[in-house]
Formats: C-alpha cells, structure tokens, sequence
C-alpha cells in the first residue's frame, strides 16, 4: 500500500527499479562473482543512480540480502522437487538427502557463487544467509526423514557434516574448473560420485 506521501506511479516505479537492481546483482555475481560486485558495478549494471541503491537497500549489502532470500525459496522449490522415497533405513534417508542436496546446488549457480563469497568472507550478512539456507534443508530434511531411529555407535551430526561439505566442494568444482581431484565432473564423472556417496554412507548399518 502506497503511503500518503508516494502515489501509485512512483510506487510502481520503485518496484521496478529494486527490481532491476535486484536482477543486476545477479547478472554481476553469475559474470564475475562477488568480487565484482559493489555500488559503482551494480550501479552501471542496473542503469541508476548509485544513490538509489542507498535509499532503497541500505547499499549492496540489503541487494544481496534480497536476492538471498528468492535464492533460499528457489533452494526451497528445487529440494521439494527431488522424488520422495520410502527409506526403510537411516542410510537410505541420508544418501536422498546428500543427492537431494547435490542436485539442487548443481541447479543453482547463484547459491554456489554466494557460497564462495561465504567460504571467503565471515560478515554478519553472509551469516544470515547460512543460516537462511540451512533453515530450508532442516526443514526439507525433517519433512523427508522416516520414523527411523538415528544410528548408534556413529557421531551422525559431524558425518553429516563432513558429507555436506564434500558435497558442497564438489558442486563449486564443477562450477569453476569441471573436474575435482582428478574426476571429470561429467555425466559420467558425477555418476561416480554417486556411487562413492553409496559407499562411503556403508558406516551407517542397513
């Protein structure tokens, strides 16, 4: 709703232009990373002001805050579209939520490009926006988990742990370089690690 003081028409025109500020924010972070990325870049990219990118966001920071939040819904939407199964074990739980997570992070270049400016940076920005997205996969993981009982005798939290990062490692390979460690991150190569996750899920009993 459009306040006393702002008329249909500059209000329109204001969602537009965060839109466009918003959308070149992401052409800037998919071309160069974000290390590209600051008032003067985003400024030119979006054809303003730079000092509209102050009145509206607060500066790049509440630019990158906003796409955060679409790119965790889109994270969202690409987890609930991974096929349901009927795990009859923990093993088989975690091995539909490493591919689960794998496929959703492949999908999204973006997430991947926020993730290295995470691994780079420790701001209170890219805190919230960890926590934003592990928000979305404890959320999918709880609506995914059977009524199984969690292994005894294996520290599950820190595997898992352990299991994600690799994962998530693994993605950014494919993203800057294609190949990690020696594997071609192909059809082929990604069909590998798929069967690498199978076997190095086996410390959870069947």
């Amino acid at each position: 709703m459009s306040s006393a003081s702002e008329s249909p028409g500059r209000s329109r025109d204001r969602s537009a232009t965060e839109a466009a500020i918003v959308a070149a924010a992401e052409r800037l972070l998919l071309r160069g990373g974000w290390s590209g990325l600051n008032v003067n870049t985003l400024a030119t990219e979006a054809g303003v002001d730079r000092k509209l990118i102050y009145r509206y966001f607060d500066g790049v920071d509440g630019v990158v805050e906003r796409l955060a939040g679409r790119l965790d819904l889109w994270l969202g939407e690409t987890l609930a579209a991974q096929p349901a199964t009927k795990a009859s074990s923990y093993r088989d739980f975690a091995r539909e939520m490493l591919t689960g997570y794998l496929a959703a992070l492949r999908a999204n270049p973006l997430i991947l490009r926020l993730l290295v400016w995470e691994l780079a940076e420790d701001t209170p920005l890219l805190r919230r926006m960890e926590a934003q997205r592990a928000a979305v996969l404890q959320r999918w993981t709880a609506s995914r988990r059977p009524d199984l009982p969690l292994p005894q005798g294996v520290d599950v939290v820190a595997l898992n742990a352990v299991f994600l990062a690799a994962i998530q490692h693994l993605a950014l390979g494919a993203l800057t370089r294609k190949r990690f460690a020696g594997v071609v991150l192909d059809a082929a190569g990604w069909t590998r690690i798929e069967a690498a996750i199978d076997r190095m899920l086996e410390v959870y009993p069947d």
